[in-house]
C-alpha cells in the first residue's frame, strides 16, 4: 500500500532531472519502494524531460509519468499530480530537489498532526539566495503577498509541501491559478478552508537553471497574487447524507469515470466536491444516488472532515 506520493512538476529539466533523483534515492530507499510512488508530471517539455525522467525514475516500484501536451504552467501540473496521488500523505518538490529531500521524514511527521506542513527557507524572517537582486525581489514578493493575502508565512515560494491526502486534493479542486503563484494560492485556500498548517525549516542549494523568468513570471506572479481575494472559488458539488459509506461513494465515482474527487462530511450533510471542469461526471455520479446537484464556495466547505475519493 502506498504511504506517501511525491508530486514532481517538470518543465524543461532534462539537464538537471537525473541529479534530482540522485539528490531523492536516499529517501526514497529510507521510506521504502514499496510504501512510495512518485508522480512526474511533464508540463509540456521541448527538451528530453520525458525521457530522461524515465532514465532515471523508471526503475521505481510505482512510478507515473504524464505529460501535458503544451506548457500550462506549475499550477497546472501540481493539480493534475495531486489529483492522481494515492498515498496517505503527497509531497511536492521540484524536479532538481534543490530542497533536501532528507526533510521528508519531517513533513511527514508534521503531517500526524496537521494538514499542511510546507517547507520554509526562511530563516530570521529571511530567504537569502545567492544572487543580492533575487534576495531583494523575494523579499518584495513576500511583502506584497502579506499584504494582498494576509499570510504570515514568510516563504510562500517554497515548493517542498507535505500535504495529508484529502486536503491536497480539495486544495487541487478548488485552485484555479496555473503558474507560479499557485503555491501562494494553496496557503491562501487553506486558511480560507481552516486547514491546519506548520511550517517546518527546510535546508536547500541555490541550483542554477531555473524555469522561473524574472520578468515575466514575476509580473504574472504578482497579477494572480493580488486577484486572490477578488476570486469567488466554486465548484460543483452533489449533496448526501452526511453517514453516507465511503465504500459506495468510490463505486459512484468509479461508475461515472471520476477521480481526485474529495467527500467533505459536515454536521448535517456530506459533499462530493468535483473539479469545475468535471461538472458532466457530477450528473452521471448524482443519478446513481438520486441525489442534488449543486455548488459550494470555499465558506461551505470550510472546516469539514474530509476523505480522499
Amino acid at each position: 500500500m502506498v504511504t506517501t506520493s511525491f508530486v514532481i512538476p517538470a518543465f524543461n529539466e532534462g539537464p538537471r532531472i537525473k541529479e534530482g533523483f540522485a539528490r531523492l534515492a536516499p529517501t526514497l530507499d529510507e521510506l521504502g519502494a514499496d510504501d512510495v510512488e512518485v508522480i512526474i508530471v511533464d508540463d509540456g517539455s521541448t527538451d528530453d524531460t520525458l525521457r530522461e525522467a524515465h532514465v532515471a525514475y523508471g526503475h521505481l516500484t510505482h512510478l507515473r509519468v504524464v505529460k501535458h501536451e503544451k506548457n500550462l504552467g506549475k499550477g497546472a501540473a501540481l493539480r493534475l499530480g495531486l489529483a492522481l496521488a494515492t498515498g496517505t500523505n503527497v509531497i511536492t518538490a521540484d524536479a532538481d530537489m534543490a530542497i533536501n529531500p532528507h526533510h521528508s521524514a519531517e513533513l511527514l511527521r508534521a503531517l500526524e498532526r496537521v494538514d499542511l506542513a510546507p517547507g520554509t527557507r526562511a530563516v530570521d524572517g529571511h530567504i537569502r539566495y545567492d544572487q543580492r537582486l533575487r534576495t531583494l525581489a523575494g523579499a518584495l514578493f513576500n511583502r506584497l503577498a502579506r499584504h494582498y493575502t494576509g499570510t504570515h508565512l514568510r516563504d510562500t515560494q517554497c515548493g517542498f509541501k507535505g500535504f495529508r491526502l484529502a486536503p491536497a486534493r480539495l486544495l487541487g479542486l478548488m485552485s484555479i491559478v496555473d503558474g507560479f503563484a499557485f503555491d501562494l494560492e494553496v496557503l491562501y485556500l487553506a486558511d480560507r478552508l481552516a486547514l491546519s498548517v506548520e511550517p517546518q525549516l527546510v535546508t536547500w542549494q541555490d541550483i542554477q537553471g531555473s524555469s522561473v523568468r524574472m520578468g515575466r513570471d514575476s509580473w504574472q506572479m504578482l497579477t494572480d497574487m493580488r486577484a486572490l481575494r477578488r476570486t469567488h472559488y466554486e465548484n460543483p458539488v452533489v449533496t448526501l447524507a452526511p453517514d453516507v459509506n465511503i465504500a459506495d461513494v468510490l463505486a459512484a465515482a468509479r461508475g461515472a469515470r471520476q477521480r481526485g474527487l474529495v467527500l467533505a462530511r459536515g454536521a448535517h450533510d456530506a459533499l462530493v466536491v468535483f473539479s469545475r471542469q468535471g461538472a458532466l461526471g457530477a450528473v452521471d455520479f448524482a443519478r446513481a444516488f438520486d441525489a442534488r446537484l449543486g455548488t459550494a464556495t470555499l465558506s461551505d466547505l470550510r472546516g469539514r472532515h474530509l476523505e480522499a475519493i
